[in-house]
C-alpha cells in the first residue's frame, strides 16, 4: 500500500533490517472458537502464537491495539445484506431444530451443502458453530483496527495473524471463511491511500478478494498458490486470469505446482514446501519497500508449524533477529516434534525424479507472469484512480486512540500453562501428589 503522494519505490536496502512502528491486535475470544472435532482449522493457532511472541519478548517492540469488533455496517462493504442477515441470526440449535433455517444457510454455503464437485458427497466447510456472529466480527475487527492504524500515520506495520479469510464472497461463506476481513480492511485503506497491492501467499488462492476487485484499477491482486485446475480448492485462479475490463492485468495468479501457512511444508491439507524463512522472505521483502504493510493470517492446519511462522514473521516485521531455540513456554510440548526450534525440518518431496519438470512449469509460469507485468506498464494509468473517480480525501483518524494503553494483566489461561511450563512435569505431579489427602484402605465386598 501506497501514499497518494509517494513516488514509485524500489526496495531500499536497509528497510529490511531498520527497526520500524509497529501495532499488534489480538483477542483471546477468538482462540476458544470451535470449528469442530474433526475439522482442520483450530482458532487456537492463534493463541499458541501470541504466547510464543510473548516469549520471545516481542509484545514490547510492538503497541498492542485496543478489541474492536466490527460491526454490520463495518462488513456490507464487503458482503450483502442478504447474506449477513441470516448469517447473524444463524444458531446451531435453530439450525438443528429448523428445516428452513437449515435451507437457507445451505444458500449461503453455511452448515452441511453437498459436494459441487464430488457426486453424492456432503460437506460441512463452513460449520454452523456456537458464537459464530461474534466470532466474524472480532476477527474482521481486528484486520480493520490494523487498517486504521495504518491510515492514521503512526505505524508502518500493522499485524492481526486472527484476519486473513480470503474465500468469503459477497453472499456466501467458503473454505472455512464467513466474512472477508480482507475486504473490509482493503476499502479502509482506500480511503486514505491511493492504491493497494494484496499479496497472498497462502497454499489456497484468494478467490474471495480476487472476485471483490475483479474491475477496480486502485487494486492490484497476487496470489501465489497451489493450483491444478481440477480438484485442488477452490481450483480457480488460473495463470491466464488477469482480470477484466478497464482492471486488466490489475490481478495476477503465478500458480506454484496474506501470510497463509498452509504453504509451509508438513501441512496437513496441502501440499507446498515452503520453509519458515523461505515464507518469511515475502514478508522481509514487502517491508523493504517502506510503504505501510498489514499483515494477515490466513491458513495453516499444523497448528505448531503455523505459531513457528507467524512467530518468526513478527520478528521480521519489527526488524528483530530471534534465536531458533523456542523458549520455555505453556505450549512448549507442541514443538517436541520439531526439536524445540522455530525453523523445524521436514522431508520434502522434491527429490521424486520430477524434479526437472517441475522447474520447466515453473518457467513457463514466471514467463506468462512476466508478459502480463510487460501489458501492465504498458496501461496509460496503472493502477490508479479513474478519470470518474474522486481520489482518496484526507482521513483524520487518531492513532493512539486506537492502542491499548491499560496495564497488561496476564489471562489466567496463560498463566497456568506459564506455571506448569516453569515446572518439570515430574516434579509438577509429586508436588500435587503430595497435597492430595490420605485416604484410608476400605475393603468392599460384593455381595450377590
Amino acid at each position: 500500500e501506497t501514499d497518494e503522494n509517494s513516488p514509485s519505490q524500489q526496495p531500499r536496502t536497509d528497510g529490511s533490517s531498520s527497526k520500524k512502528r509497529v501495532c499488534y491486535y489480538y483477542d483471546t475470544s477468538i482462540s476458544y472458537v470451535d470449528y469442530g472435532k474433526e475439522h482442520p482449522m483450530v482458532p487456537h493457532r492463534v493463541a499458541m502464537t501470541h504466547d510464543l511472541v510473548k516469549s520471545y519478548g516481542l509484545l514490547d517492540d510492538m503497541d498492542l491495539l485496543r478489541l474492536a469488533p466490527a460491526t454490520k455496517e463495518d462488513l456490507e462493504v464487503a458482503h450483502s445484506k442478504g447474506y449477513l442477515d441470516p448469517l447473524r441470526r444463524l444458531t446451531p440449535a435453530d439450525y438443528k431444530r429448523h428445516a428452513a433455517v437449515r435451507g437457507t444457510a445451505a444458500q449461503h454455503d453455511l452448515g452441511l451443502v453437498r459436494d459441487r464437485h464430488i457426486k453424492g458427497c456432503w460437506i460441512n466447510d463452513n460449520p454452523v458453530i456456537e458464537g459464530l456472529w461474534d466470532y466474524c466480527l472480532r476477527y474482521a475487527g481486528g484486520s480493520l483496527a490494523a487498517a486504521r492504524a495504518l491510515a492514521s500515520g503512526g505505524y508502518q506495520i500493522a499485524i492481526n495473524w486472527s484476519g486473513g479469510m480470503h474465500h468469503a464472497c459477497k453472499g456466501k461463506a467458503s473454505g472455512f471463511c464467513y466474512v472477508n476481513d480482507i475486504v473490509v480492511a482493503i476499502r479502509a485503506l482506500l480511503a486514505r491511500f491511493q492504491r493497494v497491492l494484496y499479496v497472498d501467499i497462502d497454499a489456497h488462492h484468494g478467490d474471495g478478494v480476487e472476485s471483490a476487485f475483479l474491475e477496480e484499477t486502485r487494486v492490484m491482486t497476487v496470489s501465489f498458490h497451489q493450483h491444478d485446475g481440477k480438484d485442488f480448492f477452490p481450483t480457480t485462479g488460473d495463470v491466464g486470469d488477469v482480470g477484466k475490463g478497464g482492471a486488466m492485468y490489475h490481478t495476477l495468479n503465478p500458480s506454484c505446482c496474506k501470510c497463509g501457512a498452509d504453504s509451509l511444508a508438513g501441512d496437513r491439507i496441502t501440499g507446498l514446501e515452503l520453509t519458515v524463512r523461505g515464507h518469511a522472505k515475502c514478508v522481509r521483502l514487502l517491508r523493504s519497500y517502506d510503504v505501510p504493510l498489514l499483515l494477515l493470517g490466513g491458513g495453516g492446519y499444523t497448528i505448531n508449524h503455523v505459531a513457528s511462522c507467524w512467530c518468526y514473521e513478527t520478528a521480521v516485521a519489527i526488524g528483530k533477529e530471534i534465536s531458533d531455540d523456542i523458549p520455555q513456554h505453556g505450549y512448549q510440548r507442541y514443538y517436541q516434534s520439531q526439536g524445540y526450534k522455530l525453523h523445524y525440518y521436514h522431508e520434502t518431496h522434491s527429490g521424486n525424479g520430477n524434479g526437472n519438470a517441475k522447474m520447466k512449469k515453473m518457467d513457463t509460469i514466471k514467463e506468462k507472469v512476466m508478459a502480463h507485468l510487460d501489458e501492465l506498464s504498458k496501461l496509460m494509468a496503472a493502477p490508479s484512480t479513474r478519470r470518474d473517480e474522486e481520489p482518496p480525501r484526507p482521513v483524520n483518524i487518531d492513532g493512539d486512540a486506537l492502542v491499548d494503553r491499560s496495564p497488561r494483566v496476564e489471562d489466567p489461561m496463560e498463566r497456568l500453562h506459564r506455571r506448569c511450563g516453569e515446572m518439570d512435569l515430574a516434579e509438577f505431579l509429586t508436588d500435587l501428589g503430595r497435597k492430595q489427602p490420605k485416604r484410608k484402605k476400605v475393603d468392599l465386598e460384593l455381595k450377590c
